[in-house]
């Protein structure tokens, strides 16, 4: 049975929904955004520019969560080795099992929730593409930012360049800070979690991940409070454009020419008897040839089709007499 879903960002799908076709998209969707990261780098000089550019507004805005979180994660190692571990590994961790999880017990609303994230993805690849941004971590020593990732490096897989594993530093784009799709991506688990998790857990984790993930890439000097702040509002903006791509998808496969499929044979009304051009018979009923020898000594006795035949056992004479 086709799955349904209620108006607005859950458009519903003309077909079931296959892991081997949704699989396959998703990593499609994933490569093309690794892929636009790898090689839209932009220029170094324009990234540290925009960098400062944000610091600058920041101050004038006194916003500076910043330097206190980074300070405190540099002089705790308690506190900077797990968030290290949790900038390194969890964005890639709960988004897919949440997914997996809506595919599995809440597909009606799969359909939405994934277009819901791709959409905003690939805004997140055009704001990496328009605004390359230095990290806090890549300013200059003056600016009073230490590199978490590189000062714990040791305890985990990543090396100094980067959160990717060691030796693959220069396959990433350490200059697609703004937005935070670490922010970004994190929201989108809390608004799933909270919107279908049906535990009191499920309702707490909705709100202390996306907390703690901001929390988490302005400690490790990874990202600035405004890249948190563009990341939300990316994720904010995919969501009003989710019903837009919906419908767009269905024109699409609408004009797209899919086989027919086989007309089923028609059946009959429950209970009644078939004999069509004599050669189908309902159940109960005789074959027409035997049926046919029955009927011809009834209407050569005179009887009319509509009328019924004579009682078996009962004699002719008494089958001929009048009614009293």
């Amino acid at each position: 049975m086709p799955h349904t879903e209620t108006p607005g960002t859950e458009g519903a799908p003309a077909t079931r929904l296959r892991w081997w076709t949704e699989l396959p998209l998703i990593l499609l969707v994933y490569a093309c955004y690794s892929a636009g990261r790898l090689f839209v780098r932009g220029d170094v000089a324009d990234a540290v520019d925009h960098g400062l550019a944000i610091l600058r507004l920041e101050q004038a805005l006194y916003l500076n969560a910043e330097h206190p979180l980074n300070r405190l994660f540099t002089r705790e190692p308690w506190l900077g080795i797990p968030a290290d571990f949790w900038y390194a590994s969890l964005h890639y961790l709960v988004t897919p099992v949440l997914l997996v999880w809506l595919f599995r017990s809440r597909a009606v609303r799969y359909r939405a929730a994934r277009t819901w994230l791709m959409t905003s993805t690939f805004i997140g690849l055009i704001g990496f593409t328009l605004l390359p941004t230095c990290p806090p971590r890549l300013l200059d020593a003056s600016h009073g930012f230490v590199d978490t990732m590189a000062q714990y490096s040791s305890y985990g897989w990543w090396a100094g360049e980067a959160s990717a594993p060691r030796g693959l530093g220069g396959l990433t784009n350490q200059y697609a800070a703004m937005p935070s799709l670490h922010v970004g991506w994190a929201l989108w688990c809390g608004v799933i979690l909270w919107r279908h998790g049906r535990t009191r857990l499920a309702r707490t984790a909705a709100v202390v991940y996306p907390l703690v993930t901001v929390v988490v890439v302005m400690g490790t000097a990874n990202h600035y409070f405004l890249d948190a702040v563009a990341g939300a509002a990316v994720m904010g903006a995919g969501l009003l454009l989710t019903p837009v791509v919906l419908r767009t998808t269905d024109r699409v496969k609408a004009l797209v020419p899919t086989r027919s499929a086989p007309a089923p044979a028609a059946s009959s009304a429950s209970g009644s008897p078939i004999v069509s051009e004599g050669c189908q018979t309902s159940a109960g009923e005789q074959f027409p040839g035997q049926r046919q020898r029955q009927l011809e000594p009834r209407f050569a006795s005179g009887s009319e089709p509509g009328q019924s035949p004579p009682a078996r056992g009962e004699d002719a004479e008494t089958a001929a007499a009048p009614a009293r």
